[in-house]
């Protein structure tokens, strides 16, 4: 995120004394990316931000997965997850349910009503995704609020934690990555700045508001907890470490590493006279994978145009599709609505749904809300995504069942 920002009190320059009112020292913390070599910040903290008093084992959300096998396409209804009132106690942090993953990026889905502990990912950057309620994403660069159609960006190890606000329930869609989540690379000029033809600029970005001082929030004055997530004997893991003094204890920053928020509802879509490929539709990418968002457009404009997608094999890729809102023109039939999941594994021809091809032409406009992460190695199925599975999904193209 190579656009600066400064908050709060900082130094003239860097890696100087910055004395507290008192006289004392504040602890400056470079939190900065790729071994000194990419985006940072420096971040003024009241207490020394290194010190831990204890730590335990955090015992994760199961991250357990099994592979796509046999090979199908598959119907996730993740608003069966959370059908219930358990949503009033669970939170964005812990209540988070694992629909898919791989070595690269893992896809999870909360429904909460509570705050979260504090919380860290010490494995990558994590893009969540609002698709409805709000509330207010706390971190020791300050605070974000947050609602319906927004993108999070939240840095790998940034200290956070999400707050609920009023009482209907936060739904997040939340990509853990392996790596940094960047803007696209093609939208950027070689120092940084959105370009003319991005989908979106600089002034549609929000960072944080702050900094967020520590006698502000619940917890200040004494030992607080703070869950990370880090790597593991299995690839992942969890700790929970108890600090000393609250981690929202700063009192300035700068630079060009923070958390921010994007709404979808700003994203300006691509469009042309034929089909445009998904890559038009990119947002955002990390190591392994794209994200990419359908929004409401005017569609193809040629006289003899077929505005749904053409059939397509994903050779390289596998295509998770999350509908969050609108009518997708080209799922008519398959039993897909707000909250669904399609996957179409690479090795697997997919497209429309029977009729849709047909039903498309002339159409002008479709009123179509999707997020969209291709992957780069398969995804394999987590306990959220085998408990939401539509059994029938496979076969709604040929209007046969297995064997039959």
């Amino acid at each position: 995120m190579a656009h600066y920002r400064q908050l709060g009190s900082i130094p003239p320059k860097r890696h100087t004394q910055h004395r507290t009112p008192e006289g004392g020292l504040y602890y400056e913390e470079l939190m900065g990316e790729e071994g000194f070599s990419s985006d940072s910040s420096l971040l003024y903290h009241r207490g020394i931000p290194s010190a831990v008093v204890n730590a335990v084992p955090w015992e994760l959300p199961d991250q357990a997965t099994v592979p796509n096998h046999p090979l199908l396409p598959r119907h996730l209804k993740l608003h069966e997850l959370f059908a219930g009132q358990e949503w009033k106690s669970a939170d964005v942090v812990a209540g988070r349910r694992l629909v898919l993953g791989n070595a690269d990026v893992r896809i999870s889905y909360v429904v909460a009503g509570a705050p979260s502990e504090l919380y860290r990912n010490g494995l990558g950057d994590e893009c969540v995704y609002v698709e409805s309620g709000a509330g207010t994403v706390e971190t020791v660069f300050g605070s974000l609020e947050v609602g319906r159609g927004d993108y999070v960006i939240i840095p790998r190890a940034t200290t956070h934690r999400w707050v609920p606000a009023g009482d209907e329930p936060l739904r997040a869609y939340c990509i853990e990555a392996n790596s940094h989540i960047t803007p696209v690379k093609r939208y950027l000029s070689k120092y940084g700045q959105l370009l003319e033809h991005a989908p979106y600029c600089e002034r549609d970005l929000r960072g944080p508001a702050g900094p967020l001082l520590a006698e502000t929030v619940a917890g200040e004055g004494g030992d607080v907890d703070v869950l990370v997530k880090h790597r593991g004997p299995n690839g992942i893991a969890g700790t929970r470490y108890t600090v000393p003094h609250h981690p929202f204890d700063v009192v300035g920053w700068d630079g060009c590493l923070y958390p921010y928020a994007f709404n979808i509802a700003d994203y300006e879509p691509i469009t042309g006279r034929i089909h445009q490929p998904p890559p038009a539709h990119q947002v955002f990418e990390g190591n392994g994978f794209v994200i990419c968002n359908f929004v409401p457009r005017k569609v193809d404009y040629h006289p003899l145009s077929i505005p749904v997608p053409y059939y397509h094999s994903n050779v390289d890729s596998d295509e998770v599709m999350f509908y969050c809102g609108g009518d997708y023109a080209a799922r008519k039939g398959s039993g897909i609505a707000q909250g669904s999941i399609s996957l179409h594994p690479g090795g697997h021809t997919h497209g429309p749904q029977p009729g849709a091809y047909e039903r498309s032409i002339g159409a002008e406009f479709f009123d179509e809300l999707a997020v969209m992460v291709d992957t780069f190695r398969p995804l394999e199925l987590g306990e959220g995504g085998r408990a939401s599975e539509d059994p029938g999904y496979a076969w709604t193209w040929s209007g046969r069942g297995p064997g039959r």
